[in-house]
């Protein structure tokens, strides 16, 4: 993760290094890119250290995770004390640390995604009991061993089916050298679906697309990824949108529909974006992105954000937001059964765009990995 400033983009980062440049919604027909007709502030409402994800909590809370380990929770004076500590089970070498954090629906249990000393990629559960973390009912629910340091990927979201979702890189270097993305026979490169509830340490849907295929992983929900380092669920629709960063030359954002059966293939390393890498060929089956932009402007690292679903802002409603680590403008997106028809800008640019929250309101909040945390508001 050498996180860099915007005059030294890295190339690949925790997913935060990608490309910005406003780009084409599809290879052949791109859509018109205008002002947004929302009008918006940034309002700053806390500051972290390297705040790096958050979830909506118990009471309307916000969480939030600082990559060095600690979680707390976002009130009306900033954030607070740290209710989860896991600073010396982890590190921030590389792409590496505390990179994810989820609720179940009920609020009863709580999940982090982190690498460990070693490097590997750690799905841990706590329940939760008035809206309080239970330090001793820890329990381990998924691990992966990472090859290389970067591309862990590390988000985690509940889907609209109660299921957990789990996005992991394709293991790191460059240009992936293990083949890890077309591979099924691993989880790296993936969007895994698994029921953490139903067994220990978890259960498999299933409906899971691969379940019944003995040359594929049983976790696995979607592949091709090189590294998605955030992904969301339409809270409207429950539509996947999936932010990921891109090689050397394309930034892309995958769009699934709601009722998707799972399988997609996002086409990585056979293809970047819309375009073959390194002189590969297409899949048959490839899925391509809903939007893409290049490299040729500030932007290096795609960072995924969310469908507004929120009450403050009517002429956001219904706009995918997202951004650019190095870019750092909050973009956005219009799409109309499953194609970009209008691209935005809210003229608003907070910094290194490292994530974005959604709150239980669904009000939408950013982060930056210099430490901001900021509520897009109504001008």
């Amino acid at each position: 993760m050498k996180f860099r400033t915007r005059s030294t983009a890295i190339i690949g980062t925790i997913c935060l290094i990608g490309s910005l440049a406003l780009g084409q919604a599809s290879a052949d027909e791109p859509a018109a890119s205008r002002p947004s007709a929302a009008e918006v502030v940034l309002t700053d409402v806390g500051t972290a250290t390297n705040p790096i994800a958050g979830a909506a909590g118990p009471d309307g809370t916000v969480w939030i995770a600082e990559r060095a380990g600690t979680v707390r929770v976002l009130g009306d004076q900033g954030l607070g004390e740290p209710v989860l500590d896991i600073s010396d089970e982890t590190t921030t070498d590389g792409e590496r640390g505390l990179l994810g954090v989820a609720f179940d629906k009920d609020f009863a249990h709580f999940y982090i995604s982190f690498t460990n000393l070693e490097g590997t990629s750690t799905i841990d559960e706590f329940a939760v009991q008035d809206g309080a973390i239970q330090q001793d009912t820890r329990r381990t629910v998924l691990t992966q061993t990472q090859p290389f340091e970067n591309h862990n990927g590390g988000d985690i979201k509940f889907g609209p089916d109660g299921y957990l979702y789990i996005a992991l890189g394709d293991g790191g270097s460059g240009g992936d050298p293990q083949g890890n993305g077309q591979n099924l026979d691993t989880l790296l490169g993936k969007i895994l679906r698994i029921d953490p509830a139903g067994a220990e340490p978890y259960a498999v849907p299933a409906d899971n697309p691969f379940v019944d295929d003995p040359n594929a992983k049983d976790e696995i929900w979607a592949y091709g990824l090189r590294n998605p380092w955030r992904f969301s669920f339409d809270s409207g629709t429950g539509d996947l949108l999936i932010g990921d960063v891109g090689q050397s030359e394309w930034e892309e954002i995958d769009w699934a529909s709601a009722d998707s059966a799972g399988g997609e293939n996002y086409g990585w390393a056979s293809m970047e974006g819309n375009h073959p890498f390194r002189g590969g060929t297409e899949p048959a089956n490839h899925v391509p992105p809903v939007h893409e932009y290049d490299r040729n402007g500030l932007g290096c690292s795609v960072t995924g954000g969310f469908v507004y679903r929120g009450d403050a802002i009517p002429d956001l409603q219904g706009q995918y937001l997202y951004s650019d680590y190095c870019d750092g403008t909050v973009r956005t997106l219009t799409i109309e059964n499953g194609a970009v028809t209008a691209q935005g800008d809210l003229g608003v640019n907070p910094g290194e765009v490292i994530s974005f929250v959604e709150g239980g309101d669904h009000e939408l909040y950013v982060l930056t990995l210099g430490g901001s945390i900021s509520r897009i508001d109504a001008a």
